[in-house]
């Protein structure tokens, strides 16, 4: 409550940011070409780069006293209308944000899966090399999954970024091949197996598909480096090997329009190739990833709905399992107001959605966040005039915005489908569970 005769914002409180190392990444050997280096991150945000200073961020008013208002009573939550038509919703999650209660409660009200952010990645459970795994980030987070009856899609095994800076260049690229190979893969086998029968999915790779290699994937990787290109493969061998009930991922960005540099037809191109090597040589990989990062500035132009529905159906053809993994819209090159913004970004969720939905085997949306109150993309790379960015659901103040009523509408209007979770697995959860909606104080 705000206290008497004062503003709640004369209070706030502080979550801190997600670690700078969630978004390192080695430059690795010599001689590497510059678009060899790019990541989703400087392919999406270009040449601004990472902008990620001081330790902790002000939350808004609503999370410093005020009690937020968020769908009304009479809008199901969003996993529900998801379910409903066979598809799983979830929003990414870290324990870093389970002090912000209001904002907990409209993860757990909103999603019925999380994905791990930032609590599984290698500078939280291995800082240094010579650091034992540490869980006590992960058990949180499977604990508060847990305790909520949400299942659970782990990321990332294997990336190239996210080591923190307890690694060097040499820790990494320096590796004989029988180091790099009990490194990678013991660790995978920990993780997977400290955790079985308690993650619906594993990210089991990240980000190692490129638009330009014969092979089609990424050489500028450590472990394409010190192992060779078979890490690929050997990393979903220890993962099924660790945990055989659950679904292993394939995860990619740059499928949807082109950015500076590459186009996103010859990306998908190189999925299916990379994707028919693997189940060529057996390898038990069950799902494609789309991160769905998007841009709300001209996306009508630049997205292609006739190819992208090629693509995924070109994937479903190969009897693999779609999800959406990291969906929000980047509101760069738009104006600093904030209903033409928002009207843009909307705009691009609905369009994204309506052909995307329209693959029967897309069987789960997972956004990269709910609120603008805690998006990546204002922490990395704030926009140029100072305005806040707004690429998700929900605004600051946990208010829905027009992005949340695409996502909506496009959830209770795809067409039904199967559902992607085998039966005896921890039930969606209970209506009657939900906390019911509070009104702005």
């Amino acid at each position: 409550m705000p206290g008497a005769g004062g503003d709640s914002c004369d209070r706030p409180e502080e979550i801190p940011r997600r670690h700078p190392a969630a978004g390192r990444r080695s430059e690795g050997a010599a001689g590497v070409s510059a678009h060899q280096r790019l990541t989703r991150r400087s392919a999406l945000l270009g040449a601004a780069g990472a902008a990620v200073t001081g330790g902790a961020r002000r939350l808004g008013c609503a999370a410093a006293g005020q009690t937020p208002a968020v769908a009304g009573a009479s809008q199901p939550p969003l996993w529900l209308t998801a379910a409903q038509r066979g598809l799983v919703y979830g929003t990414a999650m870290s324990t870093r944000l389970l002090a912000d209660e209001a904002y907990t409660r409209l993860v757990h009200r909103e999603a019925a899966l999380l994905l791990t952010e930032d609590d599984l990645l290698w500078y939280k459970l291995k800082p240094t090399p010579d650091a034992d795994l540490d869980f006590r980030d992960g058990d949180r987070f499977m604990a508060f999954a847990e305790q909520r009856r949400k299942r659970v899609l782990g990321a990332h095994l294997v990336w190239d970024d996210g080591f923190g800076d307890g690694w060097t260049d040499d820790d990494l690229w320096g590796l004989a091949k029988a180091e790099a190979r009990r490194l990678l893969l013991d660790t995978i086998d920990r993780v997977v197996g400290r955790y079985a029968g308690r993650v619906t999915g594993w990210i089991v790779v990240n980000e190692a598909v490129d638009a330009h290699e014969d092979g089609g994937l990424r050489r500028d990787v450590p472990w394409a480096q010190t192992i060779g290109p078979t890490y690929v493969a050997e990393s979903f061998r220890a993962a099924h090997a660790a945990d055989r009930d659950t679904l292993l991922v394939l995860n990619e960005f740059g499928f949807e329009t082109d950015d500076p540099f590459g186009r996103a037809e010859d990306k998908r191109r190189q999925a299916l190739l990379v994707l028919d090597r693997l189940l060529a040589a057996d390898v038990p990989v069950h799902a494609l990833g789309v991160q769905a990062h998007l841009a709300a500035a001209n996306f009508a132009d630049a997205f292609d709905p006739p190819g992208y529905r090629r693509f995924l159906a070109d994937v479903a053809a190969r009897g693999l399992t779609i999800l959406i993994t990291e969906l929000d819209v980047l509101d760069d090159g738009l104006p600093a107001d904030t209903a033409v913004r928002d009207r843009a970004v909307a705009d691009a969720y609905r369009r994204y959605l309506e052909v995307a939905l329209d693959e029967a085997a897309v069987t789960s949306v997972v956004t990269f966040g709910l609120s603008d109150r805690h998006t990546w993309l204002e922490e990395d790379d704030p926009r140029r005039d100072g305005v806040p960015r707004r690429p998700l659901p929900f605004d600051d103040h946990l208010r829905p915005k027009p992005a949340y009523h695409a996502l909506a509408d496009a959830l209770a209007n795809a067409e039904r489908r199967r559902s992607l979770w085998r039966s005896g697995e921890p039930p969606l959860p209970d209506p009657a569970a939900v906390p019911q909606t509070e009104s702005r104080a």
